[in-house]
């Protein structure tokens, strides 16, 4: 199952594709505005885009241009009413990934997105490494600067969701959503989980790679 990002300001469409998208088993969030994408797009990680063409604040066809020179490899399925070749074609020159007329039909969509999905699946791996602080998949291990570092459970599923969203901001509610799902405790826990992770991961050694961002969540980086 995959993180989608549904972008379109046809309100009807959007809450449309987020009920089918959320019934099939993905997870989505959604916007109707260019800007706003953009924006969400600095602050999380997805593993597909579905755009809309004509959007407020930033169109479509911008909104994948500035991604790509960005870096951001994110998958892009455009959601358009224009229909001619060179609309199409003007589309896929963004460097989206796929094409899809309006109106669609709610089966062609999913077969496209798995189709996508198929196409950019990453192999599997065992290691995650975010500066010298290395997460053994198989053996659960963690270590920074080849030093061991004993983590309990909970600060071990931070610490990963932290590495594989790296350099990304992980929100508050992403990552209670991630440790809790809908049974989230009513104290202040995360922030003490996080404390005392930062203590360990960070306490011993020279350089600070738990980052606060003020007012949007937490990073794991150099710089």
């Amino acid at each position: 199952m995959a993180k989608i990002l549904i972008i379109e300001d046809n309100q009807d469409i959007r809450y449309n594709l987020v009920d089918f998208l959320e019934a099939k088993g993905h997870k989505t969030d959604n916007t109707d505005d260019g800007l706003k994408a953009l924006a969400l797009l600095t602050l999380q990680s997805f593993d597909l885009i579905i755009l809309d063409i004509m959007l407020p604040g930033m169109d479509g066809l911008d909104l994948c241009r500035e991604l790509r020179a960005r870096g951001n490899e994110t998958p892009v399925l455009f959601l358009s009413a224009r229909d001619t070749v060179q609309d199409r074609i003007q589309g896929l020159s963004t460097g989206a990934d796929d094409y899809l007329v309006k109106p669609f039909s709610l089966a062609e969509l999913e077969l496209r997105i798995s189709a996508i999905l198929r196409r950019v699946k990453r192999p599997a791996f065992h290691l995650l490494q975010v500066a010298d602080i290395v997460m053994n998949l198989d053996e659960l291990t963690v270590t920074r600067a080849d030093v061991p570092v004993r983590l309990n459970p909970m600060m071990f599923k931070i610490l990963k969701l932290l590495m594989l969203k790296s350099p990304s901001v992980v929100s508050r509610e992403e990552m209670e959503n991630e440790l809790w799902g809908d049974d989230r405790p009513d104290s202040d826990s995360l922030r003490t989980h996080i404390h005392n992770l930062r203590a360990v991961i960070d306490g011993p050694f020279g350089t600070s790679l738990l980052k606060t961002v003020s007012g949007f969540g937490w990073t794991l980086r150099e710089t």
